[in-house]
């Protein structure tokens, strides 16, 4: 998939409607910078995005995907399924979104257990206890470690990292 290709495509499309990157981000509920990184082929919008640009277009979605217009118009069996996996893709990120908010909560309770610890190290005579010391290194710990994961997966390197595995699958499947 040659994503500078498909970038001047989406280009050539919205300009054919005479619009600009900030009035189709208005349209479609995304960032204007979003449009911008579409059309220079640096990422692709997700697939529900495509779906509804290629309607908006007037456009079939393989055209989208290759980049350039075919003649034959896409079936509707085909265009049902792609919703559908569509559909199916935005329920597992929101259900990915969901997990990782939960993990930023139990962070803060355990990190706010862990402020606990020092407020009242400070008003008694715990220092040295074996188990209160462990305590607060074991809230640490679990705070900080969650907090890193969650920015590991939720940040700019989780793309690369994504995209690093599907590297390694194909070498592994065969394939270039």
């Amino acid at each position: 998939m040659d994503q500078s290709k498909i970038g001047n495509y989406l280009k050539e499309l919205r300009k054919s409607k005479g619009l600009t990157q900030e009035e189709l981000s208005e349209k479609l509920g995304v960032s204007r910078r979003s449009v911008s990184r579409w059309e220079t082929g640096s990422n692709l919008p997700d697939l529900d995005i495509l779906i509804e640009l290629s309607d908006f277009y007037d456009v079939d979605l393989r055209d989208m995907l290759t980049g350039n217009a075919e003649e034959e118009p896409m079936d509707r069996e085909i265009k049902e399924t792609a919703l559908a996996v569509a559909e199916y893709s935005n329920e597992e990120k929101l259900k990915v979104t969901k997990r990782f908010h939960y993990l930023y909560l139990v962070a803060c309770i355990v990190f706010a257990i862990y402020l606990a610890t020092i407020f009242i190290d400070s008003l008694a005579a715990y220092e040295g206890v074996f188990w209160y010391d462990f305590l607060q290194g074991m809230t640490l710990g679990i705070s900080f470690g969650m907090l890193i994961v969650g920015f590991i997966f939720t940040g700019v390197g989780a793309h690369k990292l994504r995209e690093a595995k599907l590297r390694m699958f194909k070498k592994l499947a065969g394939k270039k």
